[in-house]
């Protein structure tokens, strides 16, 4: 720049002059300064004092890059913005642990199931001052080389302030609890979230709806379900499935039934399990009417019956007591070109015993051994309570050569040996499978066990018969108003008979 004077004299030329010298010459030290090096000063010029700082700059800055101000406040919300998503798809590292940290940490993952981590975990936090990072690095750790102290380190780890826990860390801890069927504790750490003010998201509920469905615990799962819903979630296959399971197993298989009505009405398509495991059930309680419209919807459905499910038709038509009916199921397995197999064999034979059709049982076998087809275990087994029934000993004792040449006879079978030799009153025989079977009874359903006792009351084992009452109630089970008169009846022979064979 050009500098306009005034001068009076050669003097006040001169130490204008130099005043200016001095100037650029401590500019250009500061420069020097700046290229040099942080921490180091700079020489004095000419021996004068240097200038320590240039003037602060007055006013905000402006950036303009490609004609966008940066300097703006709203981009201070992008880079914030930026950065956060830096840290997603580049996650922080956790700290080195190392001295005497990192023996902390390898006492910590050698405790015992019942020692308590809270010592280690406080000294292992005054030495490293974790972030989350390193508290999830810890757990990682924990959960593969001791699992079985796992659960007590995250339990705790939940409190500590540097975790700062989050919804999605109750929902990883209720989780892993929901996999080991641990119901009362996934609901503990339910309740320790909610009376912190959190409220259980939707992949909390999904957790806790597929824990009940596995426990078989419906009046929570309706629950669960239900809050689903109310949180605008819809239900997929998936879902209805384990509601429908969970039905079924509770005993209410047309309650699973209104679901599936619901899946076909907001056109979702049921899978064949779901059709399978409705008929399955329909067919053991001998509900014709269900079963066979789940038959019906199935086909309608686009999906072809197999064996399997015919049979369980057939099944359903034998538990209900319409022989005719459950032989036109067994016709249109043969026209449907199916091979019927041991199973379906023995159920249409179950199916002609209800009515004790003796007669047609016998000349379907001999058809089907015409075509080739040879009764098998679960075919002769039927036949053995069939005629055990009949107290057809020998027959029955023929049949039981035929099991024995393939292979091992069912447990139940000796429900039907026990009663037909307690009947026929031969003691030894009926006590050997009268033992067979208070060593299993457990496997016994409510029908099974009071066909044991009216056989032994029958055949005079009145003290075997109150020992399993006995047991039978203690296993929970309620006995019935004719088994309670059988049993106090005055009638009822005292002493076993001594018949032997």
């Amino acid at each position: 720049c050009s500098l306009s004077l005034s001068l009076s004299g050669g003097h006040h030329h001169e130490g204008l002059l130099r005043r200016c010298h001095q100037f650029a010459a401590a500019a250009a030290a500061v420069a020097v300064d700046d290229s040099v090096g942080e921490g180091e000063r700079v020489a004095e010029v000419s021996g004068k004092p240097t200038l320590a700082a240039l003037p602060q700059r007055r006013g905000k800055i402006k950036f303009r890059i490609h004609g966008l101000d940066l300097s703006d406040e709203r981009w201070v919300q992008v880079s914030d913005k930026i950065h956060e998503a830096e840290k997603v798809i580049a996650p922080e590292e956790p700290q080195p642990v190392m001295g005497e940290c990192n023996l902390v940490t390898e006492e910590i993952l050698n405790l015992k199931e019942d020692d308590d981590p809270s010592p280690l975990l406080a000294k292992w936090v005054d030495l490293l001052r974790p972030k989350k990072v390193d508290w999830l690095a810890l757990l990682d750790r924990v959960h593969q080389g001791n699992p079985a102290i796992y659960f007590k380190v995250a339990e705790l780890v939940l409190s500590e302030e540097s975790f700062q826990t989050a919804i999605g860390d109750y929902s990883k801890l209720i989780d892993a609890y929901a996999e080991a069927n641990r119901v009362d504790d996934a609901e503990r750490i339910y309740q320790r979230m909610t009376e912190k003010g959190i409220k259980a998201d939707i992949q909390i509920l999904v957790i806790l709806l597929k824990m009940y469905c596995n426990t078989g615990i419906l009046d929570r799962a309706k629950e669960a379900f239900e809050s689903l819903r109310s949180q605008g979630f819809r239900p997929g296959r998936k879902t209805y499935m384990s509601m429908i399971v969970t039905y079924v197993n509770a005993g209410l298989p047309k309650a699973a039934e209104a679901l599936v009505r619901e899946m076909e009405a907001k056109d979702i398509k049921p899978t064949i399990q779901t059709y399978m495991v409705l008929l399955e059930a329909f067919a053991q309680r001998g509900l014709v009417d269900h079963a066979q419209r789940m038959f019906n919807n199935m086909q309608f459905s686009g999906f072809q019956p197999d064996l399997e499910a015919c049979t369980l038709l057939l099944e359903a038509y034998g538990h209900a007591g319409d022989p005719d009916q459950a032989r036109h199921s067994f016709d249109f397995i043969l026209k449907a070109g199916h091979k019927p197999d041991d199973r379906c064999v023995a159920s249409m034979i179950a199916a002609y015993e209800k009515k004790n059709l003796l007669d047609k049982a016998l000349d379907l076998l001999l058809n089907m051994e015409k075509d080739g087809l040879k009764p098998g275990i679960a075919t002769y087994t039927v036949l053995v309570d069939w005629l055990g029934r009949l107290l057809l000993v020998d027959e029955v004792e023929q049949l039981l050569d035929n099991i024995a040449e393939l292979g091992d006879a069912p447990f139940h079978i000796n429900l039907s040996l026990c009663d037909m030799y307690a009947r026929s009153g031969i003691n030894s025989k009926a006590m050997m499978f009268l033992e067979k079977l208070e060593g299993r009874m457990e496997l016994l359903s409510t029908q099974q066990f009071e066909r044991v006792i009216i056989g032994l009351i029958a055949g005079g084992f009145t003290e075997d018969a109150n020992r399993v009452h006995d047991a039978m109630q203690a296993h929970g089970f309620s006995s019935s108003e004719s088994v309670r008169i059988a049993l106090a009846s005055d009638q009822v022979t005292r002493q076993r008979p001594t018949a032997s064979r």
